[in-house]
């Protein structure tokens, strides 16, 4: 008989219940848990659970992170999602690549089973699988930018590894889609703060959503954000066909060479984006209030103010 762990399980799921009371009745409300779980690694992976706390200074989330490093095997993804279960998240991300493929598929489930309310983040091989996630009531972030490695042996070592996605990190922060992703778990967060049922995103993040999160004010600098990100959702399919297409390895090798400089040219151009926007002073910053809260300032020398976003 499956155990079922629905979010706050140890409390009634009202406002005046979701309070821990201290010795003055002073009502303290619980932080939000929220459970990460990584599986095989893409350019979103290492920061993650960092952007929804950057100074650590949060007081409504507590976050547990679970991976499986590298492997993306049907035994390590279970045995990850089993570990998370131990600490009864409100919510739970499963990030990984390829979500098509059976490890993270096995990983998700053990989870959306067990009444956690569940959020795929995946890259594009991912769009082909919506229409069940939908029907599974599991919600989905794809990151068409989020490109995959060139995973070939005969050109992938760790320093590429390290150079790679240090590439397309400047991409995916540049182009707003890291705080897209922010901005869409905030909302799961804020309903469940509200003691509501969260309504899981369904986002597929193109170019246009993603620039427009990212606020960039300068004509010049939006065509290179999105210069950008159209490289580095190119780079995708080449490194598929480098991977999983190509046989010959003097033709994957140089393809999956190609595809790299790709992502480090989109990476020069994202760099570039952002200087713009220093060099007028109107870069748009958006912290976090201690309460969660998403504030916001455009020009260096001013304090950030609370707004919904």
């Amino acid at each position: 008989m499956e155990e079922h762990y629905p979010a706050r399980r140890d409390q009634p799921q009202t406002l005046k219940n979701r309070a821990l009371h201290t010795q003055t009745d002073t009502p303290m409300p619980q932080p939000v848990k929220i459970g990460i779980l990584k599986i095989g690694c893409l350019g979103t992976t290492s920061l993650i659970e960092y952007l929804l706390d950057e100074r650590a200074e949060r007081t409504d989330i507590l976050t547990r992170t679970i991976g499986t490093g590298s492997k993306m095997d049907p035994q390590q993804s279970e045995d990850a999602a089993m570990q998370l279960l131990e600490f009864k998240p409100d919510f739970a991300t499963v990030i990984s690549p390829n979500a098509t493929l059976q490890g993270p598929r096995i990983a998700r489930e053990t989870l959306a089973k067990r009444g956690i309310p569940t959020i795929v983040v995946s890259d594009t091989p991912a769009k082909r699988i919506t229409k069940d996630l939908e029907q599974q009531g599991i919600g989905y972030i794809i990151n068409e930018a989020d490109a995959m490695i060139g995973a070939r042996r005969e050109f992938l070592d760790p320093t590429e590894v390290a150079a790679y996605n240090s590439d397309i990190l400047k991409v995916l922060a540049v182009t707003g889609t890291l705080a897209l992703i922010v901005k869409t778990l905030d909302q799961v967060i804020t309903s469940i703060k509200n003691d509501e049922k969260p309504i899981l995103p369904n986002l597929v993040i193109t170019r246009d959503r993603a620039l427009t999160e990212a606020a960039l004010s300068n004509p010049y600098a939006r065509a290179k954000a999105a210069a950008a990100f159209e490289i580095a959702r190119t780079v995708s399919n080449i490194n598929i066909e480098a991977c999983f297409i190509l046989h010959q390895w003097e033709q994957y090798t140089t393809l999956t060479a190609s595809a790299h400089e790709m992502m480090r040219t989109a990476a020069k151009l994202a760099d570039e984006a952002r200087e713009i926007e220093k060099n007028i002073d109107a870069l748009t910053r958006r912290p976090h209030a201690r309460d969660g809260t998403l504030m916001q300032k455009i020009r260096l020398i001013e304090k950030p103010n609370s707004q919904k976003t």
